[in-house]
């Protein structure tokens, strides 16, 4: 979310940040009280009627496009109401308006239910002509006991005498009713105004990564049976604190791409399996003063690290851009602020570029890391008058728009004389204003950006690549294998989603790379699957891999998942196929040299690795490695065979 450009998203200097710290250590709103909420299977949430709008849920992905239950695009147009996820700006009264976010007190709900009755705000937001709305909530609202003042639901009373998890429920309900896709976001672990040195820069910086995992999974119970939540976005631009920066695979308490992967999988198999998985990259790392490293990832990492859920089809990337922020510019004007260039200091050319190195790659068809990009944040003020901000926002929109993205404008309420970065603003007594008004200047970037043509209707069915990583543990992201158990104990083990074949290891690294390509579902019916830890399934004069141990699965059987000891190769995981497999065979080797298909098909998925892959019309059928002494005992081989 946008601080004010003059407020620095992050503190400029050691000295700054430690002064930022102090904040962060500031109690909790004094009018909540907390407790754990109840069992999530008691709290289950159901919209009580069927709503009008034509698309159907759920959602799920195929290539670099979401697409609905009869597999018709939907691209994801959408604004962010917020207010649930707090504005108090973290000093002063908690009381006083004064000290929340332009001076709007969200007291934990959805701006604007004060103002506005709920039929009335939806029959706006359809104005608008979006389709989808980003839902911030913190993790303080779910456990938040005490009511929400009477005040803040003047415009609504029936929903008087309710705490802040149940308007929420409220504004869902009336959302999902009106036909508009939800996408949960957890947005801060305080209800305190995000997104500086705040508390509230990392999903557990104020709790632990279990208890967060913990809220996810009882916000997607609590919502499984609203029939147009599609969506989990898990957290809000992850960022440097006071002392470290996140990353993106290091294996600690610090690591967003393991948290990501860890909530993901539990929404997805003890939560709601029909969400989207929203995961946005890193949003700053480093301290802002020249001279010293800093600048934002966002997407940047998944080049050589993506995720691989448990189904391949959930998976979306997002980032959020603003003008006054830059590829290595925190947002600060004065006291933090670098000479590097804001995204709105660059031609239309140079932020082409940026978005396209930034976030969009991750769109390029056949990777490991393709996936859509949701911009899930972007806006600027009706009251802004540098030209440089305006023209911003019209290359940008106008990118959006060449791109076909998927996006949603920050924010979408807000209250009129406080924030005219709102796209619709009401005063006191419910009247409405904003970029709907022929007077605001962003209706032309708005409106081109809402009309221009994109891919629509029925989307085809795409090859899927994912890469498995035992870097740090198992990846196991089959749901079926899990249910058979451990079944290489110690080992780190790693097998593909459901639907996937294995067709690609590196010889060291530890990472596979799964696909469907040529033909989905290879795997035949039931639970049967053979781990193989020795050569009895290689047949007499069929050695493949001369002087190499050989894990070969059984006739009619394909690799499905392999796991390591060490740098050895422990076992290779095989399972039946639905189909007669035999086919012609060859060896590829890769203990030299890489040896892939000429096409590069699913992306480097081992940077620094050699790798080796069967080609696209073929399976895998063995692992052979050595165990000589001076020799690597990764995977050095693979036995591929034709698909039938």
């Amino acid at each position: 979310m946008p601080m004010a450009p003059t407020a620095p998203r992050l503190a400029a200097t050691t000295a700054g940040l430690l002064l930022m710290a102090t904040l962060s250590t500031m109690p909790a709103l004094s009018t909540a009280a907390f407790a754990v909420p109840p069992p999530p299977s008691s709290t289950r949430h159901t919209a009580a009627a069927a709503d009008p709008a034509a698309w159907s849920a759920p959602l799920s992905t195929r290539g670099r496009y979401v697409v609905d239950a009869q597999g018709n695009r939907f691209r994801l147009k959408g604004a962010n109401w917020d207010g649930a996820q707090g504005s108090w700006t973290g000093s002063g009264s908690v009381s006083d308006p004064a000290n929340h976010h332009a001076g709007q007190d969200s007291h934990g709900i959805p701006l604007g239910l004060d103002r506005v009755p709920l039929p009335q705000l939806m029959a706006d937001f359809h104005q608008l002509g979006i389709n989808t709305i980003r839902l911030p909530f913190s993790n303080e609202m779910i456990h938040a006991t005490a009511p929400v003042p009477d005040e803040a639901l003047a415009a609504n009373p029936q929903l008087r005498g309710r705490t802040p998890l149940e308007v929420y429920d409220a504004v869902v309900d009336a959302l999902s009713q009106s036909g508009f896709a939800v996408i949960l976001n957890n947005h801060t672990n305080t209800s305190r105004w995000c997104c500086g040195v705040d508390g509230n820069e990392r999903w557990n910086s104020g709790q632990s990564t279990q208890q967060w995992a913990d809220d996810w999974v009882f916000m997607a119970r609590r919502y499984a049976s609203v029939p147009r939540v599609v969506g989990a976005d898990l957290y809000n631009e992850v960022r440097r604190d006071v002392l470290d920066d996140p990353n993106w695979g290091m294996g600690d308490n610090h690591d967003w791409y393991a948290a990501a992967q860890l909530a993901a999988d539990r929404i997805l198999t003890e939560g709601n399996p029909r969400l989207l998985i929203v995961i946005e990259g890193i949003n700053w790392t480093g301290v802002p003063v020249d001279g010293l490293p800093h600048g934002r990832p966002v997407l940047t990492p998944a080049r050589t690290l993506s995720h691989t859920l448990v189904n391949a089809h959930k998976l979306v990337y997002s980032a959020h851009f603003y003008g006054y922020t830059g590829p290595h510019h925190s947002g600060a004007t004065g006291l933090g602020e670098t000479h590097d260039a804001r995204y709105q200091d660059l031609t239309r050319a140079e932020l082409s570029a940026a978005l396209d190195d930034e976030a969009f790659f991750v769109e390029e068809s056949g990777r490991h890391y393709t996936a859509p990009v949701w911009v899930s944040e972007f806006g600027i003020g009706s009251g802004e008058t540098n030209t440089a901000a305006r023209t911003w926002f019209g290359n940008v929109t106008d990118y959006f728009a060449d791109h076909d993205a998927d996006f949603a404008y920050w924010p979408l309420v807000g209250f009129d004389g406080h924030d005219d970065w709102a796209l619709l603003r009401y005063d006191s007594a419910g009247h409405r204003s904003g970029i709907l008004d022929s007077a605001d200047w962003r209706a032309t970037a708005w409106q081109h950006l809402m009309t221009a043509p994109g891919t629509s209707g029925p989307v085809a069915a795409v090859p899927v690549w994912r890469m498995l990583s035992t870097d740090h543990g198992d990846a196991v992201e089959s749901v079926r294998v899990r249910a058979a158990g451990d079944w290489d104990v110690g080992a780190y083990k790693a097998a593909c989603p459901d639907g996937l074949r294995l067709v690609g290891l590196s010889h060291t690294s530890g990472r596979g790379l799964c696909t469907d390509t040529d033909v989905t579902d290879l795997r035949a019916s039931g639970a049967g699957q053979t781990v193989v830890t020795d050569e009895r399934y290689v047949p007499g004069g069929g050695d493949w891999a001369s002087g190499y141990t050989k894990f070969q699965c059984p006739s009619g059987a394909f690799l499905i998942g392999y796991s390591e000891r060490g740098a050895r190769v422990s076992a290779a995981l095989c399972a039946p196929g639905r189909v007669a497999l035999s086919g012609a065979s060859r060896t590829v080797w890769f203990d030299r040299s890489d040896n892939r298909p000429a096409d590069g098909a699913g992306g480097d998925f081992a940077y620094g690795s050699y790798k080796g892959q069967c080609a696209a019309n073929e399976y895998a059928a063995g692992i052979a490695f050595t165990t000589r002494v001076g020799s690597s005992p990764g995977p050095a081989a693979l036995l591929c065979r034709i698909l039938p």
